[in-house]
């Protein structure tokens, strides 16, 4: 609720969004839960919290693909973690679903890229398949079998439930096609160590790489956006830039190397929607945020707190706070897991009375939220935003 001129009024969840986004001051601090692998709940957690709760749904996952590990959260549970977004998602081509689906038990799980996971441990999976592991020249990725992205299964629901969460009219739609990112990508098709020592190694064949990935993900980046329309508020794209204490690559590197592949796909994307682009980058990225301004990027996810020089929101907010809207910034790594509900509470309450007060910020955990956190946890997290969502400053 918020009051104007002594009128009460009610602000929908979209209308929430649509104000901290445009870094005006909404009734309180959006949530920003269950939409994306990087904002959503693993299985583990996500059934605890059912059982809490007494909500009967069933353990579906995201993207329909169990070796993710990550839920798609049930209506009831979402509306219970006061979440203020839904997501719209594309998913890998029908054939490549049956394929998992029928495979032996315990065998890798195979994407339409070639890339996939192996199981280290029971219900367990690593991203350990890379089939251009000892790739090292251009000859080897045009060889190499690249996904169809004209098949329309990725995408034939996407319309449909865009247009039906529009007409609702209740929660911001947040589109998140799975890991159309470049640099990720390419981790995926030859290894993280592998790929970051080729680019050091064979310049050449990285950037090669890279714009290979770029043009194969614009392709399905196109017909997602065809098919979401207007019915979008936030776009999520993103690649894993940090470490806990700097980059993974210099801030020459990044401006030389990747800035380019970002800045490009940032406009291809711009170009088609009026949607807001939310970048998603893990790690300590604060070298490279004028950066992420320069080209665009609206949204910042997920202002890992426990990395570096993001710990410090202060600095953040005073350099940053009129120029990019902030997402996540609550702790996975020690807070939700390690915290008492107490704790977690008074943690939101900080964090929200930094970058809360006057708009520009959304909460949402820092990454998602793993199997070590207690559902107890996990609510103290929301209703602590619903209890101090508006700041004590303001």
């Amino acid at each position: 609720m918020a009051t104007q001129s002594g009128v009460t009024m009610t602000i929908s969840s979209r209308d929430r969004v649509l104000m901290a986004i445009d870094h005006e001051a909404p009734d309180r601090v959006p949530i920003l839960l269950g939409v994306s692998n990087a904002t959503g709940i693993k299985m583990t957690p996500y059934r605890a919290l059912k059982e809490l709760l007494g909500i009967d749904a069933p353990d579906d996952y995201l993207y329909d693909w169990p070796e993710l590990g990550t839920a798609a959260i049930d209506e009831k549970t979402m509306r219970r973690l006061h979440s203020d977004v839904r997501g719209v998602l594309d998913l890998e081509p029908a054939r490549v679903l049956d394929r998992n689906r029928d495979r032996p038990p315990h065998d890798d799980y195979i994407d339409s890229w070639g890339s996939g996971a192996s199981e280290i441990k029971p219900g367990q999976w690593f991203p350990m398949v890379h089939p251009l592991a000892g790739a090292t020249t251009i000859d080897e990725i045009e060889a190499h079998g690249w996904p169809d992205m004209e098949d329309p299964t990725r995408v034939a629901h996407v319309a449909d439930q865009a247009r039906t969460l529009a007409g609702e009219n209740r929660y911001a739609i947040v589109a998140t096609p799975w890991l159309l990112f470049p640099l990720e990508r390419a981790f995926a098709m030859q290894g993280m160590d592998t790929f970051l020592m080729n680019m050091a190694l064979y310049p050449e064949f990285a950037e090669a790489l890279l714009w290979k990935l770029q043009d194969v993900c614009k392709q399905l980046m196109g017909y997602f956006l065809d098919a979401l329309g207007p019915n979008v508020d936030i776009i999520k794209i993103g690649d894993d830039l940090g470490t806990q204490q700097s980059l993974l690559m210099s801030p020459d590197m990044y401006r030389r190397v990747l800035k380019p592949i970002h800045a490009d796909w940032i406009e291809f994307i711009k170009d088609r929607t009026d949607a807001k682009l939310m970048f998603h980058t893990d790690g300590d990225v604060f070298p490279l945020i004028d950066d992420f301004v320069e080209m665009g990027i609206d949204i910042l996810n997920p202002i890992q707190t426990s990395a570096g020089k993001m710990s410090d929101l202060e600095a953040l907010r005073d350099r940053y706070g009129s120029k990019i809207v902030f997402c996540g910034a609550i702790d996975t790594q020690r807070i939700l897991p390690l915290g008492t509900p107490a704790e977690i509470r008074a943690e939101v309450g900080r964090v929200i009375d930094i970058l809360g007060p006057g708009g520009g910020y959304m909460l949402s955990s820092v990454h998602t939220v793993m199997d070590d956190v207690p559902a107890e946890n996990i609510l103290a997290m929301v209703d602590a935003v619903e209890e101090h969502g508006r700041g004590a400053s303001r």
